[in-house]
């Protein structure tokens, strides 16, 4: 027998719900881990069978039933090679366990069961599983494992439990979504628990999209030392082999993937999210309105990034308030980036609407009303071409206007996907900059120019919201911080700007709750980790 111990770290882009799916991928998996790479263990993320999150799927007596099947399949192909890999474990009617187990040789050699269940933010899971207790080592081929799952290594209790049993090594699958500088979150994480217990930890996560979350991957091996000597790359599926030391335990240095940088790392996760929405829900491709503005051009090198050329329509919907410039920049970006392009006028569906709505609005002075009639006509058009071509609708919203309620309900909120909805402002100018330096995408003039909805005469952003860099700095405090208007204000913010702007996020909560889900790219997101009443009277 080698002296080493050879794992394979898996990360995996599961379908949620795709029980069958999911499991023939895995059975491949373990086949070429054992006889393409020669491991002598494959080590898949936290709940692959099932996808994370499972949500209420879990409660479904037809879900439980192909859950233990597939089981039953995957433990029958792990002749000759270890398995780990999580599930959800059955106990009874009303006992749900997050866990993962070792199978050898069509056997069951332990499973363990998730001791800390995150319910915060984007997590809910003691609506469904049930706390374990046990740490769980096993010896496998002569090294003593340990298995935990995700939450278990951000504590410390579990890990020295699993030291104090024995454990030369602790294996942590996990389904760890993507925000902005998660990364070295986990590893300093990772890090401290491997110092702690003097044991090195092999953390292995998924990746892909899942509605509003990303799953980066970034799979990481820690000594016990604290020293990474193998990471994984950020946003792919992989299958990499680390050597382990059967005495020791310690690893053997591998490949170590660069960290990216902000902007790239928002970028992709960005792309991976709308690449796997759209694909994963069924989608032909998609359509999306081109208004010459910098949300829409970064959103459509989003979705050519994400989809190809070919899977992309962009309908420019000028009206009588849209500059030359606007439609000028347009074309040229789908000319760079080889994208079908329509455009098709509003003017007569607005001047039939107001003709329509004259008597009743006689002696009425002009407002926002119809500015979002024309958001409205374009809504219409845009949601026509999805449903004729089964191609689904991008939104192209950020989140400094989602936060102040500078969009349209039923106009340019319409959609199925909205990529940007994360972004501030100041972020989606980055990510352009970002953009382009990989090649021509997005018009300089269209970067530069001051913002506008071209909604109404000489329009600006700036008529109606402070400057996005003193709103989104106001916005990520309250948001992602939850500060009061006094603590903002000491901050070094205007006191009327912030109380101002408090009360546009207030007022707005219903169109938020109607607008579709996107990326989650930031600390907070509006969607699953965002839970403010609609109806409240609190100021």
């Amino acid at each position: 027998m080698s002296q080493m111990l050879r794992m394979a770290l898996v990360q995996m882009d599961s379908l949620v719900g795709d029980i069958t799916g999911n499991t023939e991928r895995i059975i491949r998996t373990i086949a070429a881990a054992r006889d393409e790479h020669g491991a002598d263990l494959v080590v898949f993320p936290e709940l692959c069978i099932t996808g994370y999150p499972p949500e209420d799927l879990l409660l479904h007596n037809g879900f439980r039933a192909r859950v233990e099947d597939s089981v039953t399949s995957i433990c029958a192909a792990s002749e000759g090679i270890g398995v780990v890999v999580g599930y959800p474990y059955y106990a009874s009617a009303d006992t749900i366990y997050n866990a993962a187990s070792l199978f050898f040789n069509a056997g069951t050699l332990t499973t363990y069961f998730k001791q800390c269940l995150p319910n915060y933010g984007v997590f809910d899971e003691k609506r469904y599983f049930t706390p374990g207790q046990e740490a769980v080592v096993v010896d496998f081929k002569g090294l003593p494992v340990a298995l935990t799952i995700c939450e278990d290594v951000w504590f410390p209790g579990p890990a020295k439990r699993a030291a104090d049993l024995g454990a030369k090594l602790i294996i942590n699958a996990n389904a760890s979504p993507y925000k902005v500088s998660k990364q070295p979150e986990r590893e300093a994480v990772v890090c401290q628990r491997a110092r702690e217990c003097g044991v090195p930890i092999a953390y292995v996560n998924c990746v892909g999209g899942q509605d509003e979350l990303v799953f980066d991957g970034g799979s990481l091996v820690a000594n016990a030392n604290a020293e990474i000597v193998y990471r994984a790359p950020a946003f792919a599926e992989t299958l990499d082999v680390v050597e382990f030391d059967r005495d020791s335990g310690e690893p053997q240095s591998g490949s170590i993937a660069r960290h990216l940088e902000l902007a790239e790392s928002v970028y992709n996760a960005i792309v991976l999210g709308v690449k796997d929405y759209v694909s994963k829900n069924g989608f032909s491709g998609v359509v999306l309105g081109l208004s010459g503005g910098i949300d829409s051009a970064l959103t459509l090198a989003i979705a050519v990034d994400a989809l190809g050329a070919d899977n992309v329509q962009a309908v420019m919907m000028p009206s009588r308030y849209t500059s030359d410039m606007s439609v000028i920049d347009a074309r040229e970006q789908t000319e760079w980036l080889g994208v079908e392009h329509h455009v098709i006028p509003i003017e007569p569906m607005f001047t039939a609407t107001l003709g329509v709505l004259s008597d009743l609005f006689a002696g009425r002075e002009p407002d926002a009303t119809e500015e979002n009639i024309q958001a409205r006509c374009r809504g219409i058009i845009l949601m026509a071409i999805s449903n004729k071509t089964g191609r689904m609708l991008l939104t192209t919203g950020n989140k400094s206007e989602m936060a102040v309620g500078y969009a349209t309900l039923y106009g340019d909120m319409a959609g199925g996907f909205a990529p940007i909805k994360d972004c501030s402002k100041t972020m989606v100018y980055r990510l352009a900059n970002y953009r382009n330096t990989l090649g021509p995408a997005i018009p300089e003039r269209v970067i530069t120019r001051p913002p506008s909805a071209e909604l109404a005469p000489d329009q600006q952003d700036s008529d109606t919201l402070p400057p996005y860099d003193i709103l989104d700095p106001i916005l990520k405090l309250f948001i992602e911080a939850d500060m009061s208007v006094d603590q903002i204000v000491a901050e070094g913010f205007d006191r009327d700007i912030v109380v101002r702007v408090l009360a546009m996020i207030r007022r707005n909560e219903y169109k938020r709750r109607q607008a579709p889900p996107g990326v989650r790219v930031s600390e907070r997101a509006f969607g699953r980790d965002w839970r403010y009443p609609i109806t409240s009277g609190y100021r």
